[in-house]
């Protein structure tokens, strides 16, 4: 069994306790017990779990993993402490808010010998992997990915890294991909921001990449992707999945801490997390000229 320590008490917090605490039956997550949880607030028992602090959770020789849920803009420092103390992390998207930071982490990782896991449960919708097998085989001629939703909370950083997940959608579907520009128009009066990306595939097929939030916004994606054989406007419809996203995460963490993940898939894993922070590192900087 491998002790850990959850930081930062929102849904996903708290999400990840339960799974902890009630894990998938027969599956490597029950590899994992929660041993306490940290927060910046002084909170009674969660789940049945303690508060400790986070000295005594890098401390601690029954406490092995941590799982950082806190704002993005946090992230780093938590990785950093836990990474220091030897411990494994698991981290939600995204893992830092600069490429350079992010790089770091993964060399510091391996120094220590310990997992550093990036959340992306995006990744595991039973929406996304309809999408996947509709793009699959099929040779892309131009195609937009539009996402909506309500404003950001403080301490989430720039709307382009907190919306990382939809990037990784668009590098996963098409490929590696490069930035040739990139606009914001603000109104922060009225808490109103859009980004949009013009990228390029490997083979020059152009994709648009929009984030809009504001405060009425639907939470929505909306595509439309031209192919040689035809176009997709609309997501295809997919059914629930059997077993919960921050489930499935926790069993594919789980795996790796057990060394049943291959070196090339957390090799492949760790180059597409990269390419996506350093896509969303360039997208903020031609937003800010």
């Amino acid at each position: 069994m491998l002790g850990a320590v959850v930081v930062g008490i929102g849904t996903a917090g708290r999400v990840r306790i339960r799974d902890m605490v009630s894990p998938l039956p027969g599956s490597t997550a029950e590899k994992l017990s929660v041993k306490g949880f940290i927060s910046r607030r002084n909170l009674d028992p969660q789940q049945g779990v303690s508060q400790i602090s986070v000295n005594e959770a890098v401390s601690r020789e029954d406490i092995q993993v941590a799982f950082v849920c806190t704002e993005n803009m946090s992230h780093e420092d938590y990785i950093r402490t836990f990474l220091q103390a030897g411990k494994h992390v698991c981290v939600e998207y995204p893992m830092t808010v600069n490429y350079k930071a992010a790089v770091e982490m993964w060399d510091l990782a391996q120094e220590k010998g310990v997992i550093l896991h990036e959340e992306h449960i995006e990744l595991l919708t039973e929406e996304y992997k309809q999408l996947k097998r509709e793009v699959e085989g099929k040779i892309l001629q131009e195609g937009t990915l539009h996402f909506t939703g309500g404003a950001l909370k403080p301490g989430f950083g720039s709307q382009v890294f907190s919306g990382i997940a939809r990037l990784t959608w668009l590098v996963e579907l098409f490929g590696e991909l490069s930035v040739t520009t990139a606009t914001i128009e603000e109104d922060s009066a009225n808490n109103y921001r859009k980004t949009t990306a013009k990228l390029l595939t490997s083979d020059n097929r152009p994709l648009t990449w929009i984030e809009e939030r504001g405060p009425n916004l639907p939470r929505a994606k909306n595509i439309n992707f031209q192919f040689d054989s035809g176009s997709l406007t609309q997501l295809p419809p997919a059914p629930g999945g059997a077993v919960g996203l921050f489930m499935q995460d926790l069993i594919h963490f789980s795996a790796k801490l057990a060394g049943q993940v291959s070196p090339e898939e957390l090799q492949r894993e760790k180059i597409r997390i990269l390419h996506c922070l350093q896509l969303a590192e360039r997208i903020d900087q031609l937003c800010q000229r």
